[in-house]
């Protein structure tokens, strides 16, 4: 990096075709600077302006006002390039505070920690010398050896005690003997080393080595030293005579209310630096004691080390609420660093934030836009507006009337926003549906209003979740956004191909309970001859929408209810009816008449998966816009229904079966002659364990079981537990939370993952005694550190396969590669989660595959 290109504001620092980061030698470093800082003072708090030769001296790094120096002599542009003769202050730009470096000139050379520290060593690899053994010379704990004389020791040999190396000065310093400690003496050694010979060297040696630990040495060795080679750096560049200053703006000093400041961590680490620095050569010129000389030099180096990699060797240098201080490799590493934060990712303006509430009368590629948020993201457009109109005639005019809220700016407002869509993006975006396109609808309020089945894609909630928004500017963009990342056109999720934008809870309760039958119901086994008939009786209440009906119908039929998957509408081949009676319900009879012309009657309870199914099917047969509507028809449904089953739990819901106790009861003494057969000495402990886990699991099961034939039973006789009626549709909850509901919660784990032998007999109805509660406690606890912990690891696996996989493109269908991979259904406890079917759509086969005949 030269003086002359990023500081030089003629040149374009963007135009360049690569970079190369290397080594910076002294004359470079004070080439770049414009001046010394020799005061550790920042600012004059009386005045508010910075010291002279301190860290933000103007005379150094420019004036803090556009073209007027320190002292207000020289004001105004005309004076540019000036240099005031009062404070030497050049009259200028003030944003090239931004840019000036300044320097340190360090009284005792000192070791760049990133060099002598990272891993490999880089000096030690130079020196061949250990790590330890270089920390300890550059700490002054031991002597480097830089001329052995006639000493029986080599160049470069570490002496540990001070004892020995006073007898070898003391006998051999007339015969050239000279050993040093501290980064002063490694630099001595760095400036003799030969680079091309050494190179040469070491490949000598590792073509004669058989030792294959040594030639890994040579190996790592020989790789810094070609490094060095090849860049044309010098090796004692890495120990520094100067420290660069960088601009003050890149560390700034902000004052707060109350008179108080707050300044960035490496102004507190530079003013270490340069109070140590000066305090140092005070001594040298005091000629103290070479052993206070020594300490001040060590912590000099520690304070250089603390400025470039707090914590890297040695103690995390703290700041006031003991929080560790940002060094210079902080500001640039990580997530938080200058690269990942501000180069790689910014933040942009017309954009805005707030909590998402759900906004069900909304159609699928629409969301509602706060009024005020509208007004603050659109202003250009509105300025521009209001302008074309002639409503006023400078943007002034029109700012004034956006900031007093007219009436005419909300009409004009209304207009802007038409066909111009926005980004909609919820943290964290970890596929590309975490960011979609929306037609903005203006609303009241404050929270952003979003269509309930977008939730599953962006994985949204409204327990608080907030959003971003994001205009598309540039009428390319708003096309983009139009077509390519509409919500109403990504209804497919990207990593499978199926149905992203199902309905979910509520809208699930509302579709099983309308396409529910329930025996007795009012109207039960009236036959109609057409589905306006069946409207019209429900209108008149003839009929409830429970009744099971019969219904003349002429066309396609796919009754779930004889099918041997139950939801696979997909899969069930339909049946053919003409002006034929159909057993159905009239909430069946309302649900297929509000589906798209053309799809088959639909006979049958809709779960979760059925509706799943439904929507993949009308995709497939009629394609993306008619999929559209058909959902927002059926969401509306949904929503009806749900509210109208006013379905709620009640703590009667929870059935106990009758014979849980007596299951449990038997079970104990079961448990008992396990035990009784242990001490007897017939079954180790290993046996016992086991055997007891088995009991408690298989009983688990069996309450869980009865439990559930009490409720099927109930429902068959046309009773409705909402608590079953939630899980079997699909809508919340599982099978084992039922269990635990009303069976028993059963056996619990240990942190460690080991079953503790005691089950909890109880279930949440019954309530749990304080040892079942601390036992179940276990669980809960580590669940909640797991999912912490795999969040981050889930996050930075990502973050690889991205950097590794980002340049590759599939452009082929196939492959050819004959590497295949085996492909099953996903099996769980006998349930098959997730069948062949599903897992092999979109894959090519190894093999031809052949069915039994060949």
């Amino acid at each position: 990096m030269y003086r002359s290109s990023p500081f030089d504001l003629g040149n374009n620092i963007t135009d360049f075709d690569s970079i190369r980061i290397s080594l910076a030698s002294p004359e470079r470093i004070r080439s770049w600077s414009h001046g010394e800082v020799t005061k550790p003072e920042t600012i004059n708090y009386r005045t508010f302006k910075p010291e002279r030769d301190g860290l933000f001296c103007a005379r150094i790094f420019g004036p803090v006002t556009d073209w007027e120096c320190l002292c207000g002599k020289y004001k105004r542009m005309k004076h540019r390039g000036v240099i005031c003769d009062k404070c030497g202050v050049e009259v200028t730009l003030s944003k090239v505070r931004r840019e000036r470096l300044g320097h340190i000139e360090l009284a005792s050379p000192c070791s760049h920690v990133w060099f002598f520290k990272g891993l490999p060593s880089r000096i030690g690899h130079l020196l061949d010398i250990s790590l330890r053994e270089l920390e300890s010379v550059l700490y002054f704990e031991s002597y480097v050896v830089l001329d052995p004389g006639d000493a029986p020791v080599k160049e470069g040999e570490v002496i540990k005690e001070e004892t020995k190396f006073r007898e070898l000065d003391q006998q051999f310093r007339a015969t050239g003997f000279k050993a040093m400690m501290g980064a002063e003496a490694i630099k001595e050694l760095l400036k003799r080393v030969e680079i091309e010979e050494l190179s040469t060297e070491l490949r000598e040696k590792m073509k004669h080595e058989t030792s294959l630990q040594k030639r890994l040495k040579y190996a790592k060795r020989l790789k810094v030293v070609e490094a060095f080679r090849k860049s044309g750096n010098k090796p004692q560049w890495m120990i520094l005579d100067v420290i660069p200053v960088i601009p003050p703006e890149l560390r700034p000093l902000v004052p707060l209310d109350g008179g108080r400041f707050a300044t960035s961590d490496l102004n507190d680490l530079y003013r270490r630096v340069i109070n140590r620095n000066n305090r140092l050569k005070k001594l040298m010129d005091l000629h103290a004691p070479e052993v206070i000389v020594r300490n001040e030099k060590r912590m000099l180096q520690e304070a250089v080390d603390a400025l470039f990699d707090n914590g890297r060797r040695g103690r995390v240098l703290r700041g006031a609420n003991n929080r560790p201080l940002k060094s210079l490799s902080d500001t640039l590493k990580g997530k938080q660093g200058r690269f990942r934060q501000n180069l790689l990712g910014k933040r942009v303006d017309y954009s805005g934030r707030s909590v998402i509430v759900v906004g069900p009368e909304l159609k699928l590629h629409q969301c509602g836009l706060p009024k005020k948020m509208a007004l603050e993201l659109f202003k250009p457009f509105i300025y521009h507006r209001l302008e074309q109109t002639g409503q006023c005639t400078t943007i002034k005019q029109a700012k004034e009337m956006v900031e007093q809220q007219e009436p005419a700016v909300w009409d004009i407002l209304e207009e802007v926003i038409k066909d111009h869509p926005v980004l909609l993006n919820r943290a964290p975006t970890l596929h590309r549906l975490g960011i979609q396109a929306f037609e903005p609808v203006l609303v009241e309020g404050k929270a952003i209003k979003i269509h309930p089945l977008v939730c599953t894609a962006f994985n949204a909630d409204f327990d608080g979740d907030q959003m971003a928004v994001h205009i598309p500017l540039s009428p390319e963009a708003q096309v983009e956004a139009s077509v390519l990342m509409l919500a109403s056109h990504n209804i497919l999720s990207p990593a499978s191909g199926q149905p992203i934008t199902v309905p979910t809870q509520d809208m699930v309760l509302g579709l099983y309970y309308l396409t529910k039958g329930r025996p007795g119901a009012k109207g039960e086994g009236r036959a109609f001859a057409t589905v306006e008939d069946v409207l019209l009786a429900l209108e008149a209440r003839q009929v409830e929408t429970l009744s099971p009906i019969r219904l003349r119908y002429s066309g396609e039929v796919v009754d779930l209810t004889n099918a041997y998957d139950d939801q696979d509408i997909l899969h069930t081949e339909p049946t053919n009816y003409e002006r034929q009676y159909l057993n159905t319900t009239v909430g069946r009879v309302i649900l297929n008449d509000s589906l798209p012309k053309g799809m088959p009657y639909i006979n049958g309870l809709l779960k979760k998966k059925g509706i799943g199914q439904l929507v993949n099917y009308a995709y497939l047969r009629f394609g993306l816009e008619t999929t559209v509507k058909m959902l927002d028809g059926i969401k509306q449904l949904g929503f009806n229904y749900a509210t109208k089953a006013g379905l709620s739990i009640g703590i009667d819901d929870m059935v106990i079966p009758d014979d849980k106790y007596t299951l449990v009861k038997d079970a104990e003494k079961r448990v008992i002659d396990v035990q009784q057969q242990y001490l007897d000495g017939a079954i180790t402990n290993g046996e016992r364990y086991n055997k007891v886990i088995e009991i408690w699991s298989g009983i688990t099961e069996k309450v869980a079981d009865e439990m559930f034939d009490v409720l099927k039973q109930q429902d068959k006789a046309g009773a409705i537990n909402p608590i079953y009626v939630m899980a079997d549709s699909g809508a919340r909850g599982s099978k084992q939370q039922i269990r635990q509901l009303s069976g028993m919660r059963g056996l619990m784990a240990r942190p460690s993952g080991e079953i503790i032998e005691t089950p909890i007999t109880a279930n949440f109805r019954e309530g749990l005694t304080v040892l079942q509660y601390f036992i179940s406690t276990h669980g809960a606890r580590k669940g909640l550190a797991d999912t912490a912990l795999k969040t981050a690891d889930s996050g930075y696996l990502t973050r690889r396969l991205v950097d590794v996989a980002q340049d590759v493109i599939v452009s082929e269908q196939d492959c050819g590669t004959l590497d295949g991979i085996y492909v099953g259904s996903i099996v769980e406890s006998g349930e098959i989660i997730e069948p062949l079917r599903d897992r092999i759509v979109g894959r090519v086969s190894l093999e031809k595959i052949k069915d039994y005949e060949g």
